[in-house]
């Protein structure tokens, strides 16, 4: 492969936006045949250099190549004819339009200017059973959970005659099993006529997956290196110019909690399409974890609780039963929750950090109905300091933030208003290793003060890592809550694949 001439390669690539050099003298080479992972912090320059490449954004200095011959693609239907297919990080979707409608935007077979929907299914249908992805071409994308929007992203960037495939975080909001499908559906990609320009933050996948791994840092090159022959904590320390304890699985926060006091105790919690009698407590300074497979009800559980789903069961917190008809009861009851889907449920992307730090406190920042800026400037400064949020001001719209320092507003959210119990959902999402560190130490610092938090996610390593004990769902039941000591990846999921709650194992806290 060492030989083989660059497919995609660039050259002293720089590219500038005002008081921002987000690249600087770069370069990168994809061979034929081959995976190649591009890894850095947020902020490494990664998604602008992908931008380049789909012909969203210009270079200001440097070539680009396709197989030698120089490109410059003056936007994304270009960069399609040429070959070049990317799969954004931030979907590209028209939620009231259904997925075959999504995938074939702009090249819809017609009939008299009449779009032929039933064809457009027909073809998605067969582009679906060729990669193995369930879904429903007529649903429409609105519907469809954050991992399904993605999977319909996927689906629309392979259904082109591409050459080149750039992936950003493909599998952010997959499962364990659709990552493995995924990576089935790249190798079958993968010829001596292709290749493909993988981005995570996950060391693990990109371990699994690519040949070769491209180092970003400060918009900088910083090395390339081979996969097989290159440690994880190496590549860590290329992205970040320190190392971190990736690997380490400390001592539980609390591993005490079956003698603290119940906090959050749910019991019977159903819904009419999902939940089958969820039950479980949770106790103060403790870290809760939900782990299980795409559709096995974790989300569904939190959004019963804050009353954002409708639902039967008993609440109760500080042993006193609640009604939660809305998120705005769970608010008043001191439960906080912090949507996988930050950027649509969690924050006012253009307003400001001063404003989305506000967001959740409003009633008491206000004076005769109008608010108090003096106090949420106050606030928010504290907040940026005590969280370590990287941000010019307070005043900096929070769509220009990174997507950890995203999650720490929206954390800083719910500090202010100072909730008892948070439920996290998918935490460290779209969010790289360095950031992934910070969360977790505000998460455990968070528990040690005597917060109570719930953390659902994808990333089993994420879960042992930050909780003292994890729940297992699937198909909408609790199949077996295992105490920190006691549980392994490989228990994790055997009971996530246990259907029905004939299988009910618990170790540790019994409920």
């Amino acid at each position: 492969m060492s030989e083989s001439p660059a497919l995609l390669s660039a050259t002293g690539v720089s590219k500038s936006f005002p008081g921002v050099l987000a690249l600087d003298d770069v370069h990168l080479d994809l061979r034929h045949g081959e995976v190649l992972a591009l890894v850095g912090e947020n902020g490494a320059g990664k998604s602008t250099f992908m931008n380049l490449f789909s012909g969203v954004l210009q270079p200001d200095a440097g070539t680009m190549e396709l197989e030698g011959v120089p490109m410059s693609p003056a936007g994304p239907r270009q960069a399609n004819e040429l070959g070049i297919s990317v799969i954004h990080q931030e979907f590209h979707l028209m939620p009231d339009l259904t997925v075959a409608q999504n995938i074939f935007i702009g090249r819809e077979p017609r009939r008299a200017a009449l779009i032929r929907d039933d064809v457009l299914e027909r073809r998605a249908a067969v582009l679906f059973d060729r990669l193995g992805i369930p879904l429903d071409p007529r649903q429409p994308v609105s519907h469809l959970s954050v991992a399904g929007q993605q999977m319909v992203e996927i689906a629309k960037a392979l259904s082109f005659d591409a050459r080149v495939l750039i992936m950003d975080e493909p599998t952010a909001a997959l499962t364990e099993t659709e990552v493995a499908t995924l990576f089935r559906i790249v190798r079958d990609f993968v010829s001596p006529r292709t290749g493909v320009i993988y981005v995570s933050h996950r060391m693990d996948e990109v371990k699994e997956i690519s040949d070769r791994i491209t180092v970003l840092r400060d918009g900088r090159y910083v090395d390339t290196l081979p996969t097989a022959q290159t440690a994880t904590r190496e590549v860590i320390a290329a992205m970040v110019g320190r190392q971190l304890e990736t690997d380490v699985r400390p001592e539980p926060v609390a591993p005490d909690a079956a003698e603290r006091d119940v906090v959050l105790s749910v019991r019977g919690l159903s819904t009419r399409k999902l939940l089958k009698d969820v039950s479980f407590d949770l106790h103060r300074g403790e870290i809760l974890g939900f782990a299980g497979l795409m559709g096995a009800g974790r989300t569904e559980v939190a959004r019963a609780i804050i009353g954002a789903d409708r639902s039967t069961g008993v609440v109760e917190v500080n042993g006193r039963p609640v009604s939660v008809r809305n998120p705005a009861d769970a608010v008043r009851h001191g439960i906080g929750y912090l949507s996988e889907d930050r950027k649509r449920y969690g924050l006012l992307l253009d307003q400001d950090v001063v404003r989305n730090v506000m967001l959740s406190s409003l009633p008491g920042m206000t004076r005769a109905g109008f608010v108090r800026d003096t106090d949420g400037h106050r606030v928010a400064t504290e907040m940026v300091d005590r969280l370590a949020i990287r941000t010019p001001s307070v005043t900096q719209t929070t769509k220009n933030l990174s997507g950890g320092n995203q999650q720490k507003v929206v954390l800083a959210k719910w500090l202010v208003r100072d909730c008892d119990v948070l439920i996290v959902d998918e935490p460290t999402r779209g969010i790289d290793v360095g950031a992934k560190d910070e969360i977790y130490g505000l998460l455990t610092s968070l528990a040690a003060q005597g917060k109570s938090i719930i953390v659902i996610s994808s990333e089993l390593p994420e879960v042992l890592r930050l909780a003292d004990r994890i729940v297992v769902m699937c198909e909408g039941r609790v199949t077996g809550t295992l105490a920190n000591a006691d549980a392994t990846q490989h228990d994790i999921m055997e009971l996530a694949t246990r259907f029905g709650a004939d299988h009910l194992i618990t170790t540790g806290d019994a409920e």
